[in-house]
């Protein structure tokens, strides 16, 4: 028997019994239309609302993978477009299927093409857990158009599915569900028919720990709103309060408002704390943002600039580790991102501090400010262009390459600022030998100390 996406039986005893059926399940969008989040992805004329219609014939409707992190909806899209394509669907999951079912699918969808007319489509929940071989053996179906291939993955195509498969399909990345995306679905849910029918409540601050819980998974949402809502009911409770959440989900609310005073006093403590070298205390206020719901990029963000701020060369480590942090967590979001975090942030607060980046930046700048620029000296200037000989320009510049030691006596600071200092550096760390490079390339350049 072919494998389908809800089997008959379990659709029927959904029917007769809905409230026996996973909350997350009974409120699954039955229209595209229903869908929350993804509008990019849902415009008209757009590949998915093309796989739900009739298109056909040349410029019939293409294979698809959806891209994006668990519960942004990968699922959803396809049972939508089962139930409301009258295409042949059929469903694999790729971590209990193998080349042989997926044989048997392409023969299936040929011989219901060549007997009766009827096009087949194929969703293959977790593609990147396919092997090259198992993947190389959809090939011939998708180019021939046997089946039409509604691929979902949460890792990244173009490392997980081989270059012919992609080059075979439209890539659609699913973006992360926002809080009021998922908001919408919690409070649809709960006065849905299919879902809560109005019978309990949902105070704000019970909602906006829900949210943090979530972290823009729906699938989450509903599970913990399903589990709060049956806690508050069986103790007669006609909203489901704070604390009934907190002891249903096991996970105590962190008071924090993304938007407000916790949103910068706790990052401001994450980076003192770094500052500092308190690698414990840094890892407590990490821990309070990751839980609260922050948003990765930004502690990513903010670690970046510790990096420079109050390491710097102290330890050049510092800023490439932090820079990898931030594109790593890009690619792989919460929860494993709190690991690079996690890594990033002991990396810092563990490392030697140095300001002098800072300072020396700022005491440049403010030189700058106060009009203390004037103008490049003549041996400085561009000399490539016809007549810059005659205006001096780029006379008696001496090329540092040609010296024994590769640094020569000559001023480069306008006039006004030719004996200013503005880098200091420290002796901690790495910065040492930075220290030692200042102070000779000074001397050499003539600026010697009285």
């Amino acid at each position: 028997m072919e494998p389908d996406l809800f089997t008959a039986a379990a659709e029927e005893r959904q029917e007769k019994d809905p409230a026996g059926s996973p909350l997350a399940v009974r409120m699954r969008p039955r229209t595209l239309d229903e869908v929350v989040g993804q509008q990019h992805l849902l415009k008209p004329g757009s590949p998915l609302r093309r796989l739900v219609g009739e298109s056909g014939g040349p410029a019939g409707p293409s294979s698809v993978i959806l891209w994006g992190p668990p519960g942004t909806g990968k699922t959803t899209l396809a049972y939508v477009v089962s139930k409301a394509t009258n295409k042949r669907f059929v469903e694999l999951s790729a971590i209990t299927a193998g080349v042989k079912e997926v044989r048997a699918v392409i023969e299936g969808a040929r011989r219901a093409t060549g007997g009766y007319g009827k096009e087949t489509v194929l969703f293959l929940d977790e593609i990147h857990r396919f092997s090259k071989a198992q993947q190389d053996s959809l090939l011939p179906a998708v180019e021939n158009r046997w089946v039409t291939l509604i691929a979902a993955t949460t890792e990244n195509p173009y490392f997980s599915v081989i270059s012919p498969l992609l080059s075979r399909s439209l890539l659609l990345t699913l973006e992360p569900l926002t809080d009021d995306d998922v908001r919408g679905l919690l409070r649809r849910a709960l006065s849905d028919e299919r879902g809560l029918k109005d019978s309990v409540g949902l105070p704000e601050d019970t909602e906006e720990h829900l949210l943090r819980i979530a972290g823009g998974d729906a699938r989450r949402a509903l599970t913990a709103l399903e589990a709060a809502a049956g806690a508050a009911l069986d103790q007669d409770e006609s909203e489901i309060s704070l604390q009934t959440l907190e002891q249903t989900v096991d996970r105590a609310a962190v008071k924090y408002d993304r938007d407000g005073d916790q949103h910068y006093d706790v990052a401001s403590a994450l980076i003192k704390s770094i500052r500092g070298s308190d690698v414990d205390a840094a890892l407590h206020y990490l821990a309070r943002m990751i839980e609260a719901g922050e948003d990765p990029r930004f502690i990513a963000r903010r670690l970046m600039i510790s990096a420079s701020e109050d390491i710097g060369l102290a330890d050049p480590n510092a800023l490439p580790i932090t820079v990898a942090a931030a594109q790593a967590v890009a690619m792989i979001g919460f929860p494993e991102a709190a690991l690079t975090l996690s890594h990033a942030t002991i990396a810092l607060a563990l490392a030697p501090k140095s300001n002098s980046a800072t300072t020396a930046i700022g005491a440049a700048m403010d030189d700058v400010r106060k009009g203390m620029a004037g103008p490049v000296p003549p041996h400085l200037r561009d000399g490539h262009y016809k007549g810059a000989a005659k205006l001096g320009h780029a006379q008696g510049y001496v090329y540092p390459h040609d010296l024994p030691e590769g640094i020569a006596e000559q001023q480069y600071a306008p006039d006004a600022l030719k004996d200013s200092e503005y880098y200091t550096p420290t002796r901690h760390g790495a910065e040492a030998r930075y220290a030692d490079a200042v102070e000779w390339t000074r001397q050499h350049l003539g600026r010697r100390r009285s």
